[in-house]
This record gives structure tokens, C-alpha cells and sequence, in this order.
């Protein structure tokens, strides 16, 4: 099992010393009825823009009740009666102290969750997994803004040859801190939506909790950018489930996590997924054996979750533009210089 001690070949460069492992910042919010999202929250965030208007509270509470309600169809043994467990879920934000001649200023760079599971039978409390969803106001600023900008008035689509190189090596940095090493004891496990630019082929291996293995031919924008991370990537349809997800992860992800730590992912991004694309994992019929997701896919139904996905688009490239202004361009040089310094 490689655990987040043994990612310690990851090392930071002398040259300079703007990110140092100490920089990093985590603060904690519980995710439940009453969770409002703090001033500092991205707001294209997908579980911050369920916590807003008029149907926020509602929203959150079904949200909550989906999660458990997959988490006991999953975990089905000794659980005659479908509700022996719940799940607590905890929005996880690190910050980024920038020290530059004493001048010092706190950037908000990566939101995780973090899963804890509530066995009801035996009254106890059990670690799920930290990572699933990613919210990076880097990869914001990379996919929303530095990346349409390269392409504009190009008649091909290109990607920049060190496109991701920065937010990878910040993640990088992110996991040897004392924030997340002091916090977590495994590498995280991210779960996303799989790629409507790419087809998946079902093959024949299975997995008890994770279901059925798809595999593609090449890997999508996104496998790519992760990559950079140092992620690997599988994608799974779970039991019961009607599309394939993504999962981003470190060493293993068959051996290295319990069957109720891979249970507490599924649940929690299924239902996500489910409310912001309803077209792909909420759809009536189940991924065939080649699989295309598609967003105008018109056979779905719709949760009781309002979700607005237009606004978070525009957010996007507004939180993006933030980004720039208040992370990228002001510090390009000592970033530039922390970047090549910086060896895996």
C-alpha cells in the first residue's frame, strides 16, 4: 500500500523559496443541512452552488439522504433493513500563504471532501476517503481561461506543451505538507465524470464494489491534466449504477482501500453526478458495452436537487479571471522560478 509517507521522492527545488511545505493552510466545514458556503469558497464549487437560493436547505437534506440511501445499497450485508450506516461529509480547503519580501498574502488553491462513515449498528465512526471531489481555482484559470486564449483564431484546437505542469507540482507540494500529512493518513481518491469527447469499452474484469472495468483508447483532456498530478486513472460502473465513473488515484486502488472507504466515494460522487449530469448518471438505461457519454442525451430523469449548471459555467471562467488577476500574474516570475526548481 503506498501511503502519503511513501510519496516522499516528491522534492522541492532551492532556488526559491515562495511555496514552501508549510505554506499550505487547511481549513474544515461539515457538509450537511445547515452548511452555508464561506466567503472564501469558490463558488463554481458544485456543493457550494447547492447551498444557495431559496430551496438550500431542502436541497441539502436530499442530497444527504441520496448518499446514505447508496451507501446502504452497497453495502447490503448485515443490513437487512438498509440504513445500519451514514455518511458525514467535509468540505476540506487549503490555502496557500505566499510569502514575497515580507510582504505576505493567502491565496485559496484546492477543495476535497473528506468521508467519514457512521456504522449505527456498533455506535462507531469510520474513515472514508479524502479527495473526491476537486476543485482547483488553478485548473479554473487553466481550462477557463489560459487554455480558450491559446486557441483563439487557431483552426485547430492545441494544448500548450506545459499545460497543467504548475498546478500538478503545486498538488505535489500539497501532499508532502505538514496540512495534509498531519490530517490524512492515504493519498487521496479523486471520483469525476468521464469524458463526452471519448467512447468506453467494457471489458470483462470485476470488481465486488467498484463493478464493471471500462477502458478507452486514449486518454481525455482531463485524464491528462491529472496525470500531471501524478494520478493514474480507471474507470468503473458500480453496481446498480448506469455510467461508468472516473477514478483518479495513487499506487492501487483495488488493494490499497477497504471495501467501505471505495463505498463512501461511490456514494457521495454518484449522487453528485447524478444532480449535475443528469443525462449521463441518471439516465433510464445503463451504459452499453461501447459507451459514449452525451449531454443531450433526453432519456433521464431529474433528482429533487436544483442545480444551476449554467451559472457555474460562467463562474468559471469569472473565478478563472481571478485567478489570474490575484495569483498568476502578480507572482509569474517567482512562480516560473519555483516551477522549474521543483523535481519529482
Amino acid at each position: 500500500m503506498r501511503t502519503v509517507k511513501q510519496i516522499s521522492n516528491i522534492k522541492t527545488g532551492r532556488k526559491t523559496t515562495m511555496i514552501k511545505q508549510s505554506a499550505f493552510n487547511i481549513k474544515r466545514i461539515r457538509f450537511d443541512e445547515h452548511y452555508h458556503p464561506s466567503d472564501n469558497t469558490r463558488l463554481t464549487t458544485n456543493f457550494a452552488n447547492l447551498a444557495r437560493g431559496e430551496n438550500r436547505q431542502e436541497n441539502l437534506r436530499n442530497v444527504i439522504q441520496m448518499i446514505d440511501n447508496r451507501f446502504n445499497s452497497l453495502a447490503h450485508w448485515d443490513n437487512l433493513q438498509g440504513n445500519r450506516y451514514s455518511v458525514e461529509v467535509e468540505i476540506i480547503s487549503f490555502e496557500l500563504d505566499i510569502d514575497i519580501e515580507n510582504r505576505r498574502n493567502s491565496f485559496p488553491l484546492i477543495e476535497i471532501l473528506n468521508t467519514s462513515i457512521i456504522d449505527k449498528t456498533y455506535q462507531k465512526r469510520i474513515s472514508g476517503l479524502v479527495g473526491n471531489n476537486f476543485s482547483s481555482y488553478v485548473r479554473d484559470y487553466d481550462f477557463s481561461v489560459l487554455l480558450p486564449n491559446y486557441n483563439k483564431n487557431k483552426p485547430d484546437f492545441n494544448i500548450p506543451n506545459n499545460f497543467g505542469d504548475l498546478h500538478g507540482k503545486l498538488f505535489k507540494c500539497l501532499l508532502q505538507s505538514p496540512a495534509y500529512q498531519m490530517n490524512f493518513h492515504k493519498l487521496p481518491v479523486i471520483c469525476l465524470s468521464v469524458s463526452t469527447n471519448k467512447t468506453y469499452h467494457r471489458t470483462d474484469n470485476q470488481h465486488p464494489v467498484l463493478g464493471v472495468e471500462y477502458q478507452q483508447n486514449e486518454f481525455s483532456l482531463t485524464d491528462q491534466y491529472f496525470a500531471k498530478m501524478g494520478m493514474k486513472v480507471r474507470y468503473f460502473l458500480p453496481p446498480d449504477s448506469v455510467a461508468p465513473l472516473a477514478f483518479y488515484f495513487f499506487g492501487d486502488l483495488l488493494s490499497d482501500y477497504s471495501t467501505l472507504e471505495l463505498i463512501s466515494t461511490i456514494s457521495t460522487m454518484e449522487v453528485f453526478q447524478k444532480i449535475y449530469r443528469p443525462e449521463i448518471y441518471n439516465a433510464n438505461s445503463v451504459a452499453p458495452k461501447d459507451y459514449h457519454p452525451s449531454l443531450s442525451h433526453q432519456d433521464y430523469s431529474l433528482t429533487r436537487v436544483v442545480y444551476d449548471r449554467e451559472e457555474r459555467s460562467q463562474l468559471a471562467i469569472a473565478q478563472g479571471k481571478y485567478t489570474e488577476e490575484s495569483f498568476i500574474s502578480p507572482y509569474h516570475d517567482r512562480l516560473e522560478q519555483w516551477s522549474a526548481s521543483y523535481s519529482a
